[in-house]
């Protein structure tokens, strides 16, 4: 989250005065999106809106992990829009050769969505389950069901081995557990 947040602030907060002539604070959804398709090219356009939606991911796949499991998606898309919008405010108000766009805002926190459904909700369900049963599932041991033994049988085979009783108990098993599904 640290290493995220160093790109965020370097990506965003970094003055621009090249550009300080050109910027206008953006306050209509859509304006700045049909600015790109009107006025760059086709892959210009992708790379600003895609940068927008690629740089909102981060939220998506890391807060989930950090919030708790209640509510998790809204709490994920409330902090999302909160720290995009303190970064747009001082975006606009501090650095030179930026301003504050509303669509930047919608991009980023789609991207957080977009990541939490793709990846973050898997992700964090996992952690969540790892976190609270520090001992896997697999490692733990069902206790076996004791039968009576039958009296041996004597047909001039040898016994079975180990292995074989326990592969034929297997397949047994599995064969009452299908009969009971149905």
């Amino acid at each position: 989250m640290v290493g995220f947040s160093v790109v965020l602030a370097k990506v965003t907060l970094t003055p621009s005065p090249a550009s300080e002539d050109l910027v206008k604070s953006n306050l209509h959804p859509g304006r700045s999106l049909r600015q790109y398709a009107e006025d760059y090219t086709f892959l210009a356009a992708c790379k600003q809106a895609g940068g927008n939606l690629l740089l909102g991911m981060p939220f998506g796949i890391l807060l989930p992990i950090l919030v708790p499991r209640r509510l998790r998606m809204l709490r994920m898309f409330v902090l999302t829009v909160i720290v995009i919008v303190l970064v747009e405010l001082v975006q606009g108000a501090v650095v030179t050769g930026r301003a504050f766009d509303v669509d930047d805002v919608i991009l980023n926190t789609a991207g957080a969505l977009l990541a939490y459904l793709l990846v973050g909700r898997r992700l964090s369900h996992r952690y969540h389950v790892l976190a609270e049963d520090p001992e896997p599932v697999r490692t733990q041991a069902r206790p076996a069901a004791r039968r009576p033994k039958a009296p041996a049988r004597r047909t001039g085979r040898r016994p079975a081995s180990v292995w074989t009783r326990m592969r034929h108990g297997v397949r047994r098993t599995a064969a009452r557990g299908r009969s009971r599904k149905r």
